[in-house]
């Protein structure tokens, strides 16, 4: 028989558990969008992201708390001012700030829907370096499209840490030269992060930069009728590499984007 504190404490446990279950769905208007809760998401940063205020979150959602899930779905509403004809096609300034070269270089692209279906991620092996250095590098490997990767992303030492450096196969939508397997260099984008990551974990900058980016690429970066497959070299060619090292954390692209082996 459970005594007083522990009937207590089961009572407060179960009401807690009911605070934090999703609320119901709802569907978005025309000028609202739909967040997705990730791992290591606030109601703040939802806010801060789109636009937003924290209480009007709660109040399109339904919320009794700031509380929320991985996995929730989350009706964002429409910003101040935003109607369906005007919807925002991107976050505000602050979240997009390290994908301004990426945006820059890729007005009049024509990309292909479909042509891209992979983003494989990876660590350079070395502190230093960035796009043109790997790019010289490279062509002296006999690599006559240069610079394999299709992006970089600086540590703070030969580029901005997190800097997000734009190559030219990128802008050239051509395939790239960042696995053995051709089939995956095809059709698969390869991001570059600058470091040693069997050595040390991505700095903060580095890794934001790398979730931005990984971001618009699976959503209004890439035409197509499905996001891209986020992976890593590791997982591409097995048995083969380490990279991007065994302090990348991996747990993080799993729950963000589903990521896996395979």
């Amino acid at each position: 028989m459970l005594d007083r504190r522990q009937f207590l404490r089961r009572a407060a446990l179960a009401l807690g558990g009911l605070a934090l279950l999703p609320s119901p769905l709802l569907l978005a208007a025309p000028a609202e969008r739909v967040h997705v809760v990730r791992s290591g998401d606030t109601l703040s940063a939802i806010a801060t992201r789109y636009g937003v205020s924290v209480e009007s979150i709660r109040t399109r959602n339904k919320l009794d708390s700031t509380r929320i899930l991985v996995g929730q779905r989350l009706v964002i509403p429409a910003a101040p001012g935003a109607s369906p004809a005007a919807r925002p096609a991107t976050p505000p300034a602050a979240a997009t700030a390290p994908l301004a070269p990426v945006l820059a270089a890729s007005r009049g692209l024509r990309i292909q829907p479909g042509r891209w279906t992979h983003l494989v991620v990876h660590h350079s092996g070395i502190e230093t370096g960035n796009a043109r250095a790997y790019d010289g590098a490279h062509r002296r490997r006999g690599m006559e499209n240069g610079l394999a990767y299709h992006f970089v992303i600086g540590n703070g030492r030969d580029s901005g840490d997190g800097e997000i450096e734009v190559g030219q196969r990128w802008t050239r939508q051509i395939f790239g030269g960042h696995v053995r397997s051709r089939a995956i260099n095809d059709c698969g984008i390869g991001i570059c992060l600058v470091g040693n990551f069997e050595q040390r974990e991505p700095g903060a900058r580095q890794l934001a930069s790398l979730h931005a980016l990984l971001e618009h690429l699976r959503g209004p970066g890439l035409p197509g009728s499905r996001p891209a497959r986020v992976t890593v070299h590791r997982w591409v060619d097995r048995n083969h590499t380490v990279c991007p090292g065994r302090r990348f954390p991996y747990g993080d692209l799993r729950s963000r984007y589903g990521a896996a082996p395979g």
